[in-house]
């Protein structure tokens, strides 16, 4: 296991604790994380009672030497469009925010760990284009 990009619910099992997310953890040679994960984390944080403690647990994990924050530019808009119009064909539509995750997984290179099975309807992320979506 070489680049995973963490998607916020797989960022959320880590830190519950669950021995799949710490195995992924272990195992990764880099873990990725982007504006959008970011965002949700500190919206989720902001609307919960540890606040605080949140963010200073994630800014330890996004301070370790295995973890890249990946920037989001025009490439991840190509990849994004692609990858929209796609399920727009196909009629599968896909949460706007995991749709610009898995575009800056196929940007950087990264595979895609999440909980949401939805990712395997990315096409590019599952036909060996690109990493496959990673799922516990």
């Amino acid at each position: 296991m070489k680049r995973i990009l963490f998607d916020t619910n797989a960022y959320a099992a880590f830190k519950r604790g669950d021995a799949g997310a710490a195995e992924v953890v272990r195992l990764a040679d880099r873990i990725g994380m982007n504006a959008v994960v970011l965002g949700e984390l500190l919206a989720g944080f902001a609307g919960g009672t540890h606040e605080e403690r949140n963010r200073r647990e994630l800014a330890e994990f996004l301070a370790s030497s295995r973890v890249e924050m990946l920037p989001l530019g025009s490439e991840t808009a190509e990849h994004y469009a692609r990858a929209f119009q796609s399920l727009r064909r196909k009629g599968r539509p896909v949460p706007t925010n995991d749709l610009w995750i898995a575009a800056s997984a196929l940007e950087h290179g990264y595979a895609v760990y999440t909980h949401d099975e939805h990712f395997q309807a990315i096409e590019v992320l599952v036909t060996g284009k690109a990493p496959a979506a990673f799922l516990p």
